[in-house]
């Protein structure tokens, strides 16, 4: 069949499972913008989803809109995840994570902080012990696996 609309999620329940913070009440609310990372540049219509950062210019009318903007995801691979596309009467399967998009934003930022701080920490001349390398080594991996889920 195909997309229907009525099936996508409520916009300020998908906004904050995807790990923003929408602050300030009203129709419109202000979070940090995705895209480019500034704080407090972007604004959600809480009604329609719809999304506009002043600062980068990134738009969109709903929340299929941002799904396809913040994960390169065609219009029905991005409906399918949304669990907005139809197929026999019947809601395309969503396949479920075992963590939130929250914790796994989390988790990433702190993985990406230490793969940073090693980074430098190699530029600068420091030789890595073998404890370092290894958490290193795990935290590339935990890195890998929260993108193999949500991918």
């Amino acid at each position: 069949m195909g997309f229907d609309r009525s099936r996508l999620p409520d916009p300020v329940g998908y906004y904050e499972g995807e790990g923003l913070k929408l602050s300030a009440r009203g129709k419109w609310r202000t979070t940090s913008c995705a895209f480019h990372g500034g704080s407090d540049s972007m604004r959600i219509n809480t009604a329609s989803g719809a999304f506009v950062c002043m600062n980068c210019g990134a738009r969109g009318g709903d929340v299929l809109a941002y799904r396809m903007a913040a994960t390169g995801e065609d219009f029905a691979a991005a409906a399918k995840a949304l669990g907005a596309w139809v197929e026999d009467g019947k809601s395309a399967p969503v396949r479920p994570t075992p963590i939130s998009p929250r914790s796994a934003i989390e988790i990433l930022a702190r993985e990406c902080n230490l793969v940073a701080v090693s980074a430098a920490n190699v530029a600068h001349g420091v030789v890595l012990e073998k404890t370092d390398l290894s958490r290193l080594l795990r935290a590339a991996a935990r890195i890998t696996r929260i993108r193999e889920l949500f991918t």
